[in-house]
């Protein structure tokens, strides 16, 4: 497999470079794993409308917009008291 350079800061590759040594990788090796673990953002679209259509089948449930954005605004609200204790 060919090389590739990517610029970025210095503080930015020692920090990567940190994270790798203590998993024992190399900065590549440890950037090839990771590359390998995150999904593009159609990716995990894709993979919400497959979660959203395994629960709507496994148990009829199906929320809409407005639910879906009243029960993540009481998980927010939920996290902000947990966090705040």
């Amino acid at each position: 497999m060919p090389d590739a350079n990517v610029r970025i800061p210095e503080e930015v590759k020692d920090r990567l470079a940190a994270v790798a040594a203590t998993e024992g990788l190399s900065l590549r090796a440890y950037l090839a794993r990771l590359a390998e673990t995150l999904l593009t953002l159609a990716e995990r679209a894709e993979h919400v409308e497959k979660a959203r259509a395994a629960l709507k089948e496994w148990a009829g449930y199906a929320p809409s917009p407005a639910e879906e954005r009243d029960l993540d605004s009481e998980l927010d609200r939920r996290l902000a008291w947990a966090t705040d204790r």
